[in-house]
């Protein structure tokens, strides 16, 4: 839990800023949501392949196979974004980050798939979030069906952010940073794009204001917020960066009130809380009782 220094700290207060920013722009803006992502990763991804060709990490086959689980990542952070804007335009963006702000503990589920296990004192903070949860499910549902499924799309956004993130670290052990995003993003664009046009969206012919927010989109929550994250993970501790990513709640919910004149239902606002707190405990009780290494 060695806090950050040196250039990590500009980066990861640049990633708060940047992913703070998304659920706002999302709400905002009208543009159909797999346009949305479509557009918003194949901006991504221009903006950083030249970096990625510098690199030229393709020629060896542990090189490729970091592209190949790149590539999946990719395909599960398309399904992730489908569900968090959804949220954002179906809850209040206050509500939908922090349920997606679940998936550190998603995460720990996953791996006890893969023969992983949960620390029993890790255990107090899931329960914490999972009260926290009910909170504002129950809140929601009584408010109305929409809120309600607004609350499930950011819950199950935040599970699938999770499988994208274990599957990407498999990537970043083989490639750099640059050529992992750079495919990621590729493989996000190459996902929505048919979809598209399966459920007849407009991928073209938006306003003015919606291209200003789309370009605002990709340079901050794309650029800023998932690329200086993917840095400061080269360097800092997943449990750190877990536990910063945490702060885009309060960030996004101030920009959603300045911006949107948006504020959660009060009922809703303890459960935040307890999801904030709770995902905050399983992290570091998780952390530390991870076995030492000698």
């Amino acid at each position: 839990t060695k806090m950050p220094v040196g250039r990590d700290i500009p980066l990861l207060l640049l990633g708060i800023l940047g992913v703070g920013m998304s659920g706002p722009i999302i709400a905002l803006t009208t543009i159909p949501v797999l346009a949305l992502i479509f557009w918003r990763n194949l901006g991504g991804t221009l903006l950083l392949l030249p970096f990625a060709l510098r690199a030229r990490e393709w020629r060896t086959s542990e090189q490729r196979k970091g592209i190949f689980w790149a590539a999946c990542a990719g395909v599960l952070l398309a399904s992730h974004f489908v569900g968090f804007f959804y949220s954002m335009r179906y809850t209040s963006v206050a509500t939908g980050t922090a349920l997606a702000a679940m998936q550190p503990i998603f995460a720990a589920i996953f791996t006890t798939f893969l023969g992983g296990h949960i620390p029993k004192p890790a255990w107090l903070g899931m329960t914490i979030s999972f009260i926290g949860v009910l909170v504002i499910t129950g809140v929601d549902l009584q408010l109305s069906w929409r809120a309600f499924i607004g609350d499930i799309a950011g819950l199950v956004s935040g599970a699938l952010s999770a499988a994208y993130v274990i599957i990407g670290s498999q990537a970043q052990q083989k490639i750099s940073t640059f050529t992992y995003t750079t495919a990621c993003y590729a493989a996000t664009t190459l996902t929505a794009f048919p979809i598209i046009f399966l459920l007849k969206q407009r991928a073209f012919g938006y306003s003015h204001q919606d291209w200003l927010l789309l370009l605002a989109l990709i340079a901050s929550a794309q650029i800023l917020g998932h690329t200086m994250f993917n840095f400061a993970l080269k360097r800092v501790s997943p449990t750190v960066v877990s536990l910063i990513v945490f702060f885009e709640v309060p960030v996004a919910a101030l920009l959603a009130w300045w911006w949107l004149n948006q504020t959660p239902p009060q009922a809703v606002i303890p459960g935040i809380i307890l999801i904030l707190v709770g995902c905050g405990v399983f992290v570091l009780r998780s952390q530390k009782s991870a076995p030492k290494s000698s």
